[in-house]
């Protein structure tokens, strides 16, 4: 009777993603992704499911993410937002963010396990920033399809800008990251024309060469006809 009183056996574990779509999963050592024209909650809902499937993101320019609604509705959501304190000591928590990549981290903690290890470590692999500072204005930035505001949202429906509601509720920085990104826009202005023109160049370099027959056959054999 003892055995037939203890619990059946575990069933094998199973990843609940099977092989081929492991596989095809497209793994980088870091992703950086525009976030510019996204939706905030979208983006935040995939940004977390890459976090815990092992992924490093940065998700850069996040004071030009857009959220669904009037700026005037928005407002009135984070200062309900505002009013939620612990009420014998403020300082206990909850804590209102106000800067946009605070908040956008904040928005991607709640769709995270943040209060255990693994959920913890999710988090850690995630950077947000306002502009896009140095090391990765020089890196392919990425977008989410599937979060793009002009794809998502009725071009009748109104929209607003995270930027504009984090300084409508104390954000200091929205000049000083306005002039930065201009800065930034005219030194990536002359790259790309520096870079094109080495391209088109090495394009006409190429058509105009000519190679001898002998060459030619040696090419060919090496596999680079």
């Amino acid at each position: 009777w003892l055995k037939r009183l203890s619990p059946p056996p575990a069933p094998p574990f199973r990843s609940a993603v099977s092989a081929p779509a492991r596989a095809a999963m497209s793994f980088q050592r870091q992703m950086v992704i525009d976030c510019r024209g996204h939706l905030l909650g979208r983006l935040a809902s995939t940004v977390a499911k890459e976090l815990l499937n092992g992924q490093q993101v940065v998700c850069v320019r996040s004071e030009d993410i857009n959220i669904s609604g009037s700026l005037y509705r928005a407002k009135l959501k984070y200062a309900n937002f505002k009013r939620k304190h612990t009420n014998s000591n403020p300082r206990h928590g909850p804590f209102h963010q106000r800067a946009p990549a605070k908040i956008l981290w904040r928005t991607v903690r709640g769709m995270v396990p943040h209060k255990t290890a693994r959920g913890a470590a999710a988090l850690d692999r995630l950077k947000c920033f306002e502009g896009i500072p140095h090391p990765f204005d020089r890196k392919k930035r990425m977008v989410v399809p599937q979060a793009l505001k002009v794809l998502r949202l009725r071009p009748e429906r109104r929209f607003c800008k995270l930027g504009d509601l984090a300084s409508e509720f104390g954000w200091k920085h929205k000049d000083l990251i306005k002039r930065l990104e201009d800065q930034r826009k005219v030194k990536s202005e002359a790259f790309h024309k520096k870079k094109t023109a080495a391209t088109r160049a090495r394009s006409d370099a190429v058509k105009k060469v000519k190679v001898s027959a002998e060459d030619q056959k040696i090419l060919e054999s090496a596999g680079f006809a």
